[in-house]
């Protein structure tokens, strides 16, 4: 769902297609805002959450800092932009996380993450890979050290879908996720 099992393990590659998935989600959910029920709706609201957070971290973790080093300071100054902007993503989505589906203000919160993230993307789309292209940065391994740590992240949703399913016993589903409320905790934990 979110990119684990390709086979391109490039950096940009792999930040594309994280891209396109969540453009994809984004367009679901205004679909299910007219047609769908609100369980459908709060479901596509937290698989976006979940998307960005686990994006916005590869990015922070693997990402920005090899950016960093390998570009010059106009460079960096776009890497400073993102990582700001990944701040005000991650309050909309704390915001998301924790307020009722029924809430007047939930899907003004989910266009207005839309809108972040478009702007978000078009910068680093259109400025960052761009630049990217031209350094020295090796993007297949970088893409790999990405694609590991993205697989990490979502192996804590993976394991509560099996659960959800009842494929686990019980007594290893405590040993694998206790202690793991969310993704998102699993995300903090982990920096």
């Amino acid at each position: 769902m979110f990119g684990i099992g390709e086979s391109d393990t490039n950096a940009l590659t792999l930040l594309k297609e994280d891209h396109r998935r969540v453009e994809e989600l984004f367009k679901q959910y205004e679909s299910q805002k007219e047609e769908g029920s609100g369980a459908e709706k709060t479901k596509t609201a937290q698989l976006i959450c979940v998307a960005l957070t686990v994006h916005a971290t590869i990015e922070e973790e693997i990402f920005y800092p090899a950016v960093r080093r390998a570009l010059d300071e106009d460079g960096k100054e776009v890497v400073d932009e993102a990582a700001v902007e990944h701040q005000s993503l991650k309050d909309i989505i704390e915001r998301l996380e924790s307020a009722p589906p029924k809430d007047p203000l939930y899907d003004a919160a989910v266009k207005v993450l839309e809108e972040y993230v478009k702007h978000h993307v078009k910068e680093e789309e259109g400025e960052l890979f761009s630049k990217l292209r031209f350094s020295d940065l090796d993007l297949e391994e970088l893409g790999k050290q990405m694609f590991a740590r993205k697989a990490q992240l979502l192996e804590p949703s993976r394991t509560a879908s099996t659960r959800a399913r009842g494929g686990e016993s019980r007594g290893r589903q405590s040993s694998r996720t206790s202690g793991r409320g969310s993704q998102r905790t699993t995300a903090r934990e982990s920096r």
